[in-house]
């Protein structure tokens, strides 16, 4: 299944990583941050653009599929939650510029969870009526990456829309959490760098006994540490301190990438904190893998059963 696509706001390349798995061919990739453009480079032999509000719509190659993971500090917990009042915000609206200008048959975008219920979910409703208002049946859902075989905790609203209104659609709706184990590295393989003070070591060995092995530990800002047989999401911040491989030191850029879904012949071209931060920024490229997939099968059966009712 062959499709043309453009990739916007495209950080380290979680869609890009989908859709070539998948059979697309990317004709353009957006990212305005400097370091990520340099590992997008690297990974796809495609440099981004820059700032997408430079791009005129006009220059922008036809394409089949738009993929978008709009800025979310606008819309999440750690943001300050103004939403569209927030110029951040109204990136969304540069997506909305493309769309009607390019009109490709399909889009997938991604954000975090909080959209959905921001502003009393009259966000998230503006974006969808926006969308309608382009011609395109929507749909919506948040999903969580545990439950696409990634051990990570990360909740994500998902968008998807279709050019054609034949089309019904419906969400994956996989339930296989992956192994932290076949994530992790071994102690004895890690930089020395990545573990933690034996006084930080002990201060929460006093603290909490996990349940698990292998565990990832939680230091919220209270002080309070849990433990799962899996990872909380991943940010781009300073939370990265606060999450501890069994207590004892921090996720390596390699652990972290894989947390997303990146395999490891992803070259890793930056430092660990710019690694860190795009990691944290990424899409869950198994869950975006399985909506994109499950949308082009509704795409091609739409379109099957249009031709059995022609003949």
């Amino acid at each position: 299944m062959s499709f043309t696509y453009i990739d916007l706001f495209a950080g380290i390349g979680g869609f890009h990583q989908a859709a070539d798995s998948l059979g697309g061919k990317c004709l353009l990739a957006s990212e305005i941050d400097v370091e990520a453009k340099r590992a997008y480079t690297a990974n796809y032999n495609l440099s981004p653009h820059g700032d997408i509000t430079k791009i005129d719509a006009k220059d922008i190659p036809d394409h089949d599929v738009l993929l978008a993971g709009f800025p979310c500090q606008p819309f999440s917990i750690i943001g300050n939650r103004l939403g569209f009042d927030d110029i951040r915000g109204t990136l969304f609206f540069e997506i909305a510029r493309i769309l009607e200008e390019k009109t490709p048959r399909l889009f997938v975008l991604e954000n975090v969870k909080q959209l959905s219920r921001h502003n009393k979910g009259k966000t998230l409703q503006t974006i969808i009526h926006t969308l309608e208002n382009l011609g395109y049946k929507v749909y919506w859902n948040v999903l969580n990456a545990l439950d696409f075989g990634l051990p990570q905790k990360r909740e994500r609203t998902v968008i998807v829309g279709f050019l054609d209104n034949d089309v019904c659609f419906s969400f994956p709706t996989n339930k296989t959490t992956g192994r932290l184990e076949d994530i992790l590295e071994p102690d004895e393989d890690v930089d020395a760098k990545f573990f933690a003070s034996e006084r930080i070591i002990e201060k929460r060995l006093e603290k909490h006994q996990s349940k698990f092995f292998p565990s990832v530990w939680h230091e919220n800002k209270s002080g309070n540490i849990s433990s799962y047989p899996y990872s909380c999401a991943l940010r781009a911040g300073a939370s990265y301190n606060y999450l501890l491989v069994n207590g004892r030191r921090r996720l390596t850029s390699r652990e972290m990438l894989r947390l997303q879904g990146f395999p490891d012949t992803f070259k890793i071209v930056c430092s660990d904190s710019q690694t860190r931060k795009q990691a944290g920024n990424a899409v869950p490229v198994n869950v975006i893998k399985a909506v994109l997939k499950d949308a082009l099968h509704a795409e091609a059966e739409a379109e099957g059963q249009r031709r059995e009712r022609a003949v």
